[in-house]
């Protein structure tokens, strides 16, 4: 499966932003696709996902009440709506496909399959 980030850009603190994750060449019902963030410096995060048996979203603490993931089948794509941007949410977003377990969502090494990566900057 072939993953295509898009929707990153430049915004203000408070304000937001919706990154898109269309997916290709596979079947969209048996991946679940997550979303992952990194910052300079920093390790690859895991920010949030559905899973693809249970459609339970699942969330970083950091994130939660202030992102919210969404997927549409028909256009096989995975939404990540991103309200109340703060600085610390400066990052690259990617999206990446796996098959992982419901233990292993937030492990970035349960995903074989990568998008290029959206770059997100919050400004304050």
């Amino acid at each position: 499966v072939q993953l295509q980030a898009s929707g990153g850009g430049l915004v203000q603190a408070g304000g937001s932003l919706r990154l898109s994750c269309a997916a290709s060449g596979g079947t969209f019902r048996s991946y679940t696709i997550a979303w992952f963030r990194q910052a300079p410096g920093k390790e690859r995060e895991f920010v949030a996902t559905i899973n693809r048996n249970n459609n339970n979203a699942y969330y970083t603490d950091s994130v939660k009440g202030r992102f919210t993931v969404s997927k549409n089948i028909r256009e096989n794509t995975v939404y990540l709506q991103m309200n109340s941007l703060k600085p610390e949410d400066t990052a690259v977003y990617y999206c990446a496909a796996g098959r992982p377990i419901l233990s292993s969502l937030s492990d970035v090494n349960a995903y074989n399959h990568w998008g290029q990566g959206t770059l997100v900057t919050v400004s304050s």
